[in-house]
């Protein structure tokens, strides 16, 4: 699923006062092998902007390789099957935030790593889905993130419940599974995906992913956000080739897209879906009109910031105001 790897946690239960911040990173790192030692499957609910959808999931770990799909029982049943992380098959569109580029492979949670950016404490314990869970926070050091709370099961560490919170405390995004088996590993027929299912293909140019990554730099970013990916494809309306460079902080991430205008005339946009937003600007380089988009779960002053901060490497880029 996403960065955590498996999503954003609600706060619930009791509380107690807030345990060193090195057990919430012995938690975290639990919770790092489990996605990758420990097979499941179950059901969950997803809360966005208002909007519920309830899952099931089978995640199978078996000979090294992590394969798992998930189908929503709301609605026309989309689906999606990824091995290691990586997007095989897709059928509808899979509500945002829980479907991935098919490029974008979750990186190992880093504890030590995140502590630099997040305040981290074991807070609490709660019960949920009928399992006993412990509850971690991971509070912002800045306004450039979004805070989360994780109910990680006190049995596996997998994640069971999260919530994903803004600066103001407000809800954004929630996920908590409604029942979840550990103990049959999911079947082949179990992560064998329908038909309706298609194959997903990133028309990807290596050399031009290189050539976007080498070109193109942002004179700011949050502190901790580092270049993990660039990618290079053709958009299939307008046939124009669209960079992308992808960021995270070892948790949070998003994505900057770059593509020629061409002529086109286009307006600068500012939106935000629960904890997505999306930024757009135009900006002019010595090769024409180019947009920038930034797309990601981060605050949206900290999107804007960093999409006027686009440049070319010579320095020659300037946003439109």
């Amino acid at each position: 699923m996403r960065a955590i790897p498996l999503l954003s946690l609600l706060l619930s239960g009791w509380f107690i006062v807030p345990a060193h911040a090195d057990e919430a990173q012995d938690w975290l790192t639990r919770l790092g092998q489990a996605e990758q030692q420990q097979s499941f499957h179950g059901t969950f609910v997803y809360e966005r902007n208002g909007s519920f959808s309830t899952h099931n999931i089978w995640h199978r770990v078996q000979n090294g390789q992590v394969r798992e799909r998930l189908l929503q029982l709301d609605g026309s049943a989309q689906e999606v099957v990824r091995i290691d992380g990586h997007t095989q098959c897709v059928s509808g569109t899979l509500i945002a935030g829980l479907g991935d580029s098919p490029n974008s492979a979750a990186r190992p949670l880093d504890p030590q790593k995140l502590k630099n950016w997040y305040d981290l404490a074991v807070i609490g314990k709660s019960r949920v889905a009928g399992r006993d869970a412990v509850i971690v926070s991971l509070t912002p050091r800045d306004q450039h993130r979004y805070g989360f709370e994780l109910h990680l099961d006190k049995q596996t560490g997998l994640p069971l419940k999260s919530l994903l919170l803004n600066d103001k405390g407000q809800l954004l995004e929630r996920f908590q599974f409604t029942s979840l088996d550990t103990d049959d590993v999911p079947s082949d027929k179990d992560l064998l995906a329908d038909t309706d299912c298609k194959p997903v293909t990133l028309d990807s140019d290596k050399a031009s992913a290189v050539k976007t990554a080498q070109v193109w730099h942002s004179d700011w970013l949050p502190p901790g956000f580092e270049l993990t990916s660039s990618t290079s494809h053709k958009d299939p309306e307008t046939k124009t080739q669209v960079n992308s460079l992808m960021y995270d902080d070892g948790l949070a991430r998003f994505s900057v897209f770059l593509e020629p205008l061409n002529g086109a005339t286009v307006t600068d946009t500012r939106t935000q879906l629960g904890p997505t937003v999306a930024v757009s600007r135009r900006l002019t380089t010595p090769q024409g009109e180019m947009m920038v988009t930034v797309v990601g779960e981060i605050p949206i002053g900290t999107a804007e910031r960093i999409a006027l901060s686009m440049r070319n490497n010579d320095g020659t880029a300037t946003s439109k105001q």
